[in-house]
């Protein structure tokens, strides 16, 4: 795939509960421009919103601080990453795993980064530790096969 997008757009926000509905629906607006189907538009709010939960309530715990997110739309795909500058993750691999929490006492059900990895098509990790954590997730917006009008004429 070619490294030339078609558009993006920057978000910031604090880290508040409340901004989670907020980035969802931002995302989502951008992500219309491709025409999505309503399935694929949900599937890129669902990833969103556990990616921005995950950074609210794992990066930054008990202090507030920004999240990013940056949308890069190509041609039949959208790429969205969202960035904190949080705690990290200690182990990725671990972090991944279904039902894997790390805040069992808040009643997380541990399905953050297995809802995003099957609601994408691409999702990649990368935190370190004291500096936070970049999720980087791709959704390729399958175009609907048009039929061709095919008239015959009997001449």
């Amino acid at each position: 795939m070619s490294d030339i997008y078609e558009n993006e757009m920057k978000l910031e926000f604090l880290s508040k509960s409340n901004n989670e509905a907020f980035a969802r629906i931002t995302v989502a607006a951008f992500a219309s421009q491709l025409d999505p189907t309503i399935e694929e538009l949900a599937d890129i709010k669902t990833a969103v919103s556990e990616a921005v939960t995950n950074a609210i309530i794992h990066g930054y715990e008990d202090r507030e601080g920004i999240v990013k997110i940056e949308c890069k739309m190509y041609a039949g795909s959208i790429q969205i990453e969202i960035s904190d500058t949080g705690k990290g993750i200690e182990n990725i691999e671990r972090a991944r795993e279904p039902l894997y929490t790390s805040k069992p006492n808040l009643e997380r059900s541990g399905m953050g980064f297995t809802i995003m990895e099957s609601f994408m098509d691409e999702v990649k990790i990368e935190s370190i530790m004291g500096l936070g954590t970049k999720v980087t997730m791709r959704k390729l917006i399958k175009k609907p096969d048009h039929l061709e009008l095919q008239s015959t004429y009997n001449v």
